[in-house]
């Protein structure tokens, strides 16, 4: 398999495990604390890593002493880093994640940790087997990605503008429930609703589209094929990160020649395994 490039976030990712979330004046003990990479970009290529993917990583870190932190540890997780941009004067990305009934996110994404169009290494995206461009970043900058790439391109999220031109470029896309509705526009409550709107966004321009559907599971619609794959009996304990490891998982299936069946499967256990435990980094080893 050829290298798989991934665009997008890096963050450190701080998890906190409480019992309940204090009110205003309030204190409660922290029963369990994690301090790993993160980001949402930083997840899928973790997991690709993790799947035995060759992959590199395509993102902004600050230049301070978590952003060297991060790089390394995603070397150590077997990423090419040499595409993620040390941004002077910059912070490195935080992201809170406090997990009780439920989890809240705390984000510190400073301007400078979004790529810039000359940041993109365009040479290596248009090399790469597939490119998965998470839509966090500024649209410009994902839609110069994904014209630029030769390979399979991954939309992960729904476009705040250019959806149009960069729906054109997608071989896949992949929401979440909230996405899927900003997508189709229009509410979504169950997996008829979401076959109807993965039609409409297939005739932009995809090949496979899947969505989340709360309390659903997972929607997968291609030209000739659909499928509905239910919310497994895992115990959820922490969602975030689901969805970077269905994407990582999706992506590794269909560049290894899977067909959209068994992408879908393996798409949906890996992101049954990510959401029994806090935080978001992916351990897919095991599939």
């Amino acid at each position: 398999m050829d290298e798989i490039v991934v665009v997008g976030q890096v963050a450190r990712d701080l998890v906190l495990v409480v019992d309940e979330v204090p009110g205003p004046g309030g204190t409660v003990p922290v029963r369990e604390r994690r301090e790993m990479l993160g980001g949402k970009g930083a997840n899928i290529a973790v997991g690709l890593a993790q799947l035995g993917a060759p992959v590199a990583l395509v993102g902004v870190v600050g230049s301070d002493d978590v952003g060297a932190r991060l790089v390394a540890r995603a070397a150590a997780d077997g990423i090419a880093t040499d595409a993620v941009v040390c941004r002077p004067g910059c912070d490195t990305g935080l992201i809170v994640d406090i997990v009780a009934d439920g989890w809240r996110y705390l984000e510190d994404l400073p301007d400078g940790v979004l790529l810039r169009e000359d940041d993109l290494p365009l040479d290596r995206i248009a090399r790469a087997s597939a490119v998965i461009v998470q839509l966090q970043q500024p649209p410009e900058v994902a839609l110069k990605a994904a014209q630029t790439a030769r390979g399979r391109v991954v939309l992960d999220g729904a476009p705040e503008r250019l959806g149009d031109e960069l729906l054109s470029c997608a071989d896949v896309l992949r929401a979440d429930h909230q996405e899927a509705e900003l997508l189709s526009g229009r509410k979504i409550t169950n997996a008829d609703e979401a076959v109807s709107a993965g039609r409409e966004v297939l005739a932009k321009g995809p090949r496979l589209v899947a969505l989340a559907v709360d309390g659903v599971g997972n929607v997968f619609v291609w030209e000739d094929g659909e499928l509905v794959v239910p919310l497994g009996d895992v115990e959820v304990v922490d969602t975030t990160g689901g969805g970077d490891a269905f994407v990582a998982a999706l992506t590794f299936a269909l560049t290894r020649g899977d067909g959209p069946q068994d992408a879908a499967q393996l798409a949906v256990a890996a992101s049954g395994a990510t959401v029994t435990r806090p935080g978001g980094r992916p351990d897919l080893t095991g599939l």
